[in-house]
């Protein structure tokens, strides 16, 4: 069964000019609207993608409003594809590794972390397991910076996660509702 969700894309600030509504993945915003500065979520969990097909920045927003990209730690006000994020978990684990294909240290949480350095001596992760639920790493602590998204899944090495580099800061898990 597929999550219902409901999305609102604005092309100006403040849910201002041009809309247009998506209850579905969307690998082609560009036909619908030309900029993005405000968006309401009105259900489901969903991950917007600065580039069409699912490419560049991702951003994950969850029920709320944001008034302008900023809010939702947006680079700029390109939103050019969006997808619904399927069955998160009430429940979810998470393991990180220091090497590629499972190697080294390993660091499993339940919990969201805020800043991966304290609890570990490594801020690098190139590797990871997710057993449950769906989880989003952000390169830098206290949740900023470049944002990757995790469901269930193995992940060998960082850039089967989209990364650039093996930088993360923090991560939390994505709530279901």
């Amino acid at each position: 069964m597929d999550q219902v969700g409901k999305i609102v894309f604005y092309e100006d600030k403040n849910f201002q000019g041009r809309y247009y509504e998506c209850q579905s993945d969307c690998p082609e915003l560009n036909t619908h609207f030309s900029r993005c500065n405000s968006i309401r979520v009105e259900s489901g969990t969903w991950v917007l993608y600065e580039r069409p097909n699912y490419m560049g920045y991702q951003y994950i927003l969850t029920r709320g409003e944001y008034p302008d990209y900023q809010r939702w730690m947006g680079y700029n006000d390109s939103i050019r594809s969006c997808r619904i994020i399927r069955n998160p978990s009430s429940v979810s684990r998470v393991r990180v590794f220091e090497r590629p294909d499972f190697g080294g240290q390993m660091l499993e949480c339940t919990e969201d972390l805020s800043n991966l350095p304290d609890r570990w001596s490594l801020r690098e992760v190139h590797s990871a397991q997710v057993p449950e639920g769906a989880w989003v790493f952000y390169e830098l602590p206290n949740y900023r910076g470049r944002q990757y998204l995790l469901e269930r899944g193995e992940y060998r090495r960082f850039t089967e996660w989209a990364a650039v580099n093996p930088n993360v800061g923090s991560f939390r898990h994505v709530p279901s509702y």
